[in-house]
């Protein structure tokens, strides 16, 4: 209603209005708000999910698992870049409990690698969690040198076994044999593959003929 003859509207009714445009904005803002909740809440949610940590086996051996394996297939990754074949990791029982470990492989111009480090449990009830470091002992107090090394899957008899990390970044599929059976290596696959690992990345590692005791990997 105008408050003069010019038509100019009541103090009160331009406060009245301003009041109600500012009511209308907060509600607009706090439903915007609450959206965003909901939607960061929905992703958050499907983030935990997919970040659900792979499962091991409920047991290992390592008493039959520690010798030479043979790398048969390895997610590509940037420590392995050198490796180019004959890759073969040998685990040995330390007094103390802990694991020597000897990775070697033939470089690209036929070299011999050899990286040694130590491993340790860190699920003494499964002994399927351990941690690797090849860093220098003196470094050892540092969490970050150690390298998660899960056994996500392992053959009754011990001729193959699937290590993974947590992350699902990295995955090795190892043997006692240079090679594997087809049905084995698919099984080796799918044991991986459901677990959340992206198999397709899985790259199959060449082995020369009588190479073993003196190349290997993780």
């Amino acid at each position: 209603m105008p408050c003069d003859a010019a038509g100019n509207p009541c103090d009160h009714t331009l406060r009245s209005s301003a009041a109600q445009a500012i009511v209308a904005e907060m509600d607009r803002r706090a439903s915007a708000r609450a959206l965003a909740l909901l939607v960061a809440l929905a992703l958050a949610s499907g983030r935990v999910a997919q970040a659900s940590d792979p499962r091991t086996v409920e047991s290992v051996d390592l008493g039959r698992y520690v010798g030479q394996w043979f790398e048969i297939a390895r997610f590509p990754n940037d420590f392995q870049s050198q490796c180019v074949g004959n890759v073969t990791a040998t685990y040995q029982s330390r007094d103390d409990g802990r694991i020597d470990v000897i990775n070697r492989c033939r470089t690209t111009n036929g070299e011999v690698d050899e990286a040694v480090g130590v491993a340790r449990v860190t699920d003494p009830q499964t002994r399927a969690k351990l941690e690797v470091r090849f860093a220098p002992a003196f470094l050892s107090f540092l969490p970050f040198v150690w390298g998660d090394y899960w056994v996500l899957a392992v053959d009754p008899e011990y001729r193959w076994a699937v290590v993974g990390t947590p992350d699902r970044s990295y995955l090795w599929i190892l043997a006692r044999a240079p090679a594997l059976t087809d049905a084995e290596y698919q099984a080796a696959l799918a044991s991986a593959a459901a677990q959340g690992f992206d198999v397709a990345r899985a790259v199959r590692t060449p082995h020369d003929t009588g190479a073993g005791a003196d190349t290997a990997a993780r």
